[in-house]
């Protein structure tokens, strides 16, 4: 059960050491995938490629943010997974915008490369989410690196099709709608952690509302 639906804080002070040592390897995982992809996005000039390698920087900053937060107040999780909620859908929406610009000024890109880099892409984000499936469940700030994880494999399936299809077809409209596609995802994604996170942000109000009720009325006395 999430941490949105229990009736208590989820203790992370005593979070297990493997969750630190899982979020450090899909780090440095993600942040190796985005300089391997965003180069070979460029030169395949495919933009499911270069959505892709946005993403993998984008999870590499928002690990990094979980990181640091594990073991802080519910609130500074909370925070930190809307942060992440809001960035993940500027991202979104630039890759929107992105998509919608390479419809009048892209060639067909180079499906070899794009085929090649998308497996090697899913197999680091099946280890990544094999690091992260055992924490999947828990606040807002731990379900968002488990969504974000789970969004790159479902991405790299999409590009690696994407890549298939162009290579058949000789045009570039698979590798934008696969684009425009993980753009949606993004932005579904960020909707589940900006609610979860707002949810649990009602929540700590919730609770300090009596003790600043307490705290108010001694002072009148």
């Amino acid at each position: 059960m999430s941490a949105s639906c229990c009736p208590h804080e989820p203790d992370l002070k005593s979070a297990p050491a493997g969750l630190k040592r899982a979020l450090i390897w899909v780090i440095v995982i993600n942040a190796t995938l985005f300089v391997v992809e965003m180069a070979a996005g460029s030169m395949a000039q495919s933009q499911a490629l270069m959505a892709d390698a946005l993403d993998f920087l984008a999870d590499s900053l928002t690990y990094a943010l979980s990181f640091v937060v594990l073991g802080m107040s519910l609130r500074v999780r909370a925070t930190a997974a809307l942060l992440k909620g809001v960035s993940l859908a500027g991202m979104g929406l630039f890759v929107f915008s992105l998509t919608a610009w390479r419809v009048y000024t892209g060639a067909a890109p180079e499906a070899t490369v794009m085929s090649a880099v998308g497996v090697l892409a899913l197999a680091a984000n099946l280890i990544s989410v094999l690091f992260l499936l055992r924490f999947r469940e828990g606040d807002s700030n731990v379900r968002s690196v488990w969504l974000c994880s789970r969004n790159d494999a479902i991405g790299n399936v999409a590009v690696i099709v994407a890549a298939g299809l162009v290579w058949l077809t000789g045009t570039y409209w698979p590798d934008l709608i696969v684009a425009a596609g993980m753009a949606a995802l993004f932005l579904h994604s960020a909707t589940k952690i900006v609610l979860q996170a707002a949810r649990e942000l009602a929540t700590v109000r919730i609770r300090s509302a009596p003790s600043t009720i307490a705290m108010e009325t001694s002072h009148r006395r």
